[in-house]
């Protein structure tokens, strides 16, 4: 298990029915995708592309707000999580291949490009986008206006200007708004997460941006932190990679201890945002579990200063 998914595990075991239902919903979308007739390596590089899933910390948001908010219609919220795992997994695919990060593994195992050669991880990254807005619209039963707020906060949240696809293209600009940069890159799919978490339940979408805002930004901080201070043995990913690509981040704009304050100042933030909602209380202790087991690289940074 990758040093990710032990620091999120507390939170995704807060209650197994989420992750269960997760599960389930990534791999009905998957089934579908692989149906005959189907080019058999590429049906399998999806499988292999989504599964294990990691920590699932997305749609695991993505329900916890749902529940927080009544989830008065779970075969939609299942829908929007998978959706939301499979466009977070094709942006894996593609952020690993030798145009963008040149990761060799992922997870703790091959990339998709050094299992299966480029050209199938570039049409299985591209596979699983589109599966991901397929799988909303074939959940779109009697909530079609949900589920058309649904594929609008993904696809807003996927592209330009304020999406994914903006996050990697910051990349190639001389200058970087390490700000922008950090909301689009990673924040975007956990406003995405918190947003249609509310929308499946029934609920507006505005108010739950900032949390998903900062709940992304602090994600992004501590990648930066695991990135700096962790070896890949641990992280299940090559580490270096800020440093390597000439990447921003926020160590090598704050430094290591300005960085971890700015993460718990962040976490402090995103429990004072919560939207009233009957499910308040545990949204915000799932938070807090989020800030204990997202933050333990104090004693990493102590034993490297030793050393």
């Amino acid at each position: 298990m990758d040093y990710k998914s032990k620091a999120i595990m507390g939170m995704t075991n807060m209650d197994s029915t989420p992750k269960a239902r997760i599960d389930a919903a990534v791999q009905r979308a998957i089934r579908l995708g692989q149906a005959r007739p189907a080019p058999a390596r590429l049906a399998s590089a999806l499988d292999y592309a989504t599964s294990p899933g990691g920590a699932r910390i997305r749609p695991t948001i993505l329900m916890s707000v749902a529940g927080a908010c009544g989830d008065d219609a779970p075969a939609l919220a299942d829908a929007a999580a998978a959706a939301l795992e499979l466009m977070h997994c094709a942006s894996l695919v593609h952020d690993d291949l030798p145009a963008f990060d040149d990761a060799d593994t992922r997870r703790g195992k091959p990339a998709v490009h050094r299992a299966y050669g480029e050209p199938l991880a570039v049409l299985a990254g591209d596979s699983l986008i589109m599966m991901a807005f397929d799988t909303l619209a074939r959940a779109a039963g009697d909530t079609p206006a949900r589920a058309l707020e649904l594929i609008r906060i993904l696809s807003t949240r996927s592209g330009m200007p304020m999406g994914i696809c903006a996050g990697q293209g910051w990349e190639s600009e001389d200058q970087i708004d390490l700000r922008a940069y950090h909301m689009s890159k990673t924040g975007a799919l956990f406003i995405a997460a918190t947003q249609m978490g509310a929308v499946a339940a029934g609920q507006e979408a505005e108010p739950w941006e900032e949390l998903g805002a900062r709940i992304g930004e602090a994600f992004q901080v501590a990648d930066d932190l695991r990135d700096a201070l962790y070896d890949a043995e641990t992280l299940g990913k090559p580490v270096g990679q800020d440093d390597l690509h000439g990447r921003p981040s926020a160590v090598s704009e704050l430094g290591v201890d300005g960085a971890i304050r700015r993460l718990k100042d962040i976490l402090s933030g995103a429990i004072a945002s919560i939207p009233a909602c009957p499910g308040e209380a545990q949204l915000a202790h799932m938070v807090r579990a989020y800030a204990e087991r997202l933050t333990p690289v104090a004693p990493a940074h102590t034993a490297a200063n030793r050393s």
